[in-house]
């Protein structure tokens, strides 16, 4: 199982909000580049970043602070946050990130990403993040009427490389993985998915590893990492043995 802390951007600082709500953003530094080569020399090999001013605005706002993370990072970057074109894609993957995370586009227009996951085998992961089991877009701000299995489902054969779900209620607020409904996420579609939202220490990566034959591919913590509850390296070496 992938341990992937997270980078969440905002007016170029490294921030973490409560519950997405972009008024409630506690900053932890203002050099991105230097917080990747921390987790790096914590023996990351993945990490998440998110532009979350580009989620709102629809197109990348943090791209220098971004390209800055992808040259400081020995591993593998996995970056979202206002991706919905080709020209968007096609730029990122130019610029080494690995694997590139669609949430809004994935919903509003789903050819979109069945065009990119064939165009870009692997890199493709689909943003499943949900407000009560329905569907939230738009930098989290609308809900739509779409049920998370049903959006899940629309990609099984797309060819994407995973699920990102997000429980937004969790998200920042340490109150642990929503385990039931990400499990059921997973044990419902063909694709791997990749966990979100209210890590809160060690007993969540430990729960989460159990279920990686389940199809759980990863795990993604930033406030747990960031206020020193959860120990990255301690996070792997757990994640590793699973």
């Amino acid at each position: 199982m992938i341990v992937f802390p997270a980078i969440d951007l905002k007016g170029g600082d490294v921030v973490r909000l409560a519950e997405g709500d972009m008024d409630r953003a506690t900053v932890y530094g203002d050099d991105p580049a230097a917080q990747a080569r921390l987790f790096a020399d914590a023996g990351a090999e993945h990490l998440h970043v998110v532009d979350l001013d580009g989620s709102f605005a629809g197109s990348a706002q943090n791209r220098e602070a971004a390209e800055a993370i992808v040259r400081a990072f020995p591993g593998k970057v996995q970056l979202g946050g206002g991706i919905r074109t080709p020209a968007d894609v096609a730029g990122w993957i130019e610029t080494g990130v690995a694997r590139i995370v669609i949430g809004t586009a994935a919903l509003k227009d789903p050819q979109f990403v069945k065009d990119m996951a064939r165009e870009y085998a692997g890199a493709i992961v689909v943003a499943v993040d949900a407000r009560d089991g329905m569907v939230a877009t738009d930098g989290w701000a609308e809900v739509s009427d779409v049920s998370i299995v049903d959006m899940a489902r629309r990609f099984e054969d797309a060819g994407v490389a995973s699920l990102l779900f997000t429980d937004i209620g969790r998200d920042g607020m340490l109150k642990g993985v929503n385990i039931d409904a990400t499990v059921g996420l997973a044990r419902q579609v063909d694709i791997p998915v990749i966990a979100s939202g209210g890590v809160k220490g060690l007993i969540d990566i430990d729960t989460l590893a159990r279920f990686a034959g389940d199809g759980i591919e990863g795990v993604i913590t930033g406030r747990a990492l960031y206020d020193g509850r959860l120990d990255l390296a301690a996070a792997l070496r757990v994640a590793k043995q699973a």
